[in-house]
């Protein structure tokens, strides 16, 4: 389990009936999942099953890059010698593709013809394109004008990188241009992190799935969809959705099975304080822990999270969809990549509008647009609250507005939450 330097808490009483009270900040919310999530396993897989894994182990050049003075263009090569001595005409004596073995040269009055990627064979330096030269009768001539360097359209030895140098960091979530990098490195297996298994336990007697017959007084179950995309999307593969009424024997049944068979359990609805909010009481009465019982922020208030005696690390998160996404995309997903062994960071971004203020101490949460003309710029999205999931729809991410930036003017500099994988 990792450990994180004590922090002095937030959470206090105000005069508002206690409903503050117990709450937690942001980032403390943040550090105190951190040091209770601990870290996922290791593994190896094929190479071409790594990509979206995390890489727990570094992937070093078995050889420089490239291995051979490498030709860029297809043309002829020579000695760049008897360019400078005057020569513009040469004798071909062959033809050099790529991978074959470099054919010796040792007139220093000829040439090769020589095709892209092929090794230069050793005493010649330098290539002139194919598009530059006239080829006639066995002899190469140089066009009248052309302008040539020493060295010129040869990818030198080494140049890339050195053997043994690390391509890729262990801690770095491989994408498809990473799995390429460790082909070339000679790599066919790689040691990621375990994708661990994933439940998502959507409360609400309220809820019908998409496709089935619905009633005006009922709403579409779409919270767990939009987490278990999201996870997807982010590598964690091995998740799936549990649905479960809102009755504490039901719910307290499907978790004494799910947290013998998972390593994560993440639940939306059922945690805030109404009649039927039996997510809380529950998770303890089953020996979960909690930790986070609330945070100064909005939306996403009554998050909540703990961990079993058996190490699982349980969220629960607000019903409402907006709250539901920004709880996941804040929390979890960078909780989740932590355990994997990555170092998860915000970009931050500016803000090309003025920044909203909230209540006392709480942080606030803002959809947001992608100025394209503007790189690194944000323009806020409109929204009606946390229940609007369609509002979100086009939108790039949200950002953090932290108590001490609300309402900044425009320019302000914040954290930025993709929705997309950066």
């Amino acid at each position: 389990m990792t450990t994180l330097p004590a922090m002095t808490s937030s959470r206090r009483r105000f005069p508002d009936g206690g409903r503050t009270a117990g709450l937690m900040q942001v980032e403390e919310a943040e550090q105190t999942i951190r040091a209770h999530v601990s870290p996922f396993g290791e593994e190896t897989c094929a190479l071409e099953e790594a990509v979206g894994r995390t890489l727990r182990a570094d992937v070093r050049a078995e050889r420089a890059g490239p291995p051979f003075d490498r030709v860029a263009m297809d043309g002829i090569a020579f000695r760049y010698e008897e360019w400078e001595a005057g020569r513009r005409v040469y004798r071909v004596l062959g033809t050099q593709a790529a991978g074959a073995v470099p054919h010796p040269v040792p007139q220093a009055d000829a040439c090769l013809e020589i095709m892209t990627g092929a090794a230069l064979p050793q005493g010649l330096d330098t290539v002139v394109p194919v598009e530059q030269i006239r080829l006639e009768d066995g002899m190469a001539m140089v066009q009248p004008g052309v302008t040539v360097l020493r060295g010129q359209h040869v990818h030198q030895a080494g140049a890339d990188y050195g053997e043994g140098e690390v391509l890729l960091p262990a801690g770095r979530r491989l994408a498809p241009a990473d799995i390429a990098v460790a082909a070339s490195a000679g790599r066919a297996t790689l040691c990621v992190s375990v994708r661990p298994r994933i439940a998502v336990v959507s409360t609400g007697d309220e809820l019908v799935d998409p496709g089935l017959p619905i009633l005006g007084h009922q709403i579409r179950r779409s919270n767990p969809y939009g987490i278990v995309a999201a996870l997807h999307a982010r590598g964690f593969s091995h998740a799936r959705i549990v649905r479960v009424r809102d009755a504490a024997a039901d719910l307290t049944d499907a978790l004494t099975d799910l947290l013998q068979q998972v390593d994560v359990l993440i639940l939306t609805g059922g945690v805030s304080a109404g009649r039927f909010d039996h997510v809380p009481d529950v998770l303890t009465s089953l020996g979960v822990h909690p930790h986070v019982q609330g945070i100064y922020q909005k939306p996403g208030k009554p998050l909540w999270f703990g961990t079993a005696a058996t190490g699982v690390p349980v969220f629960g998160l607000p019903g409402n969809p907006v709250s539901t996404l920004v709880c996941l995309y804040r929390y979890v997903l960078p909780a989740l990549r932590f355990a994997s062994g990555e170092a998860p960071t915000a970009p931050r971004v500016r803000v090309a509008d003025p920044l909203p203020a909230f209540r006392r101490e709480f942080t606030g949460f803002q959809a947001v647009n992608l100025v394209p003309e503007a790189p690194g710029t944000v323009r806020l999205a409109p929204g009606n609250g946390s229940g609007d999931d369609a509002s979100l729809a086009g939108t790039d991410g949200f950002v953090e507005i932290r108590p001490e930036d609300a309402g900044a003017p425009a320019g302000a500099l914040v954290p930025f939450y993709p929705w997309r994988m950066p």
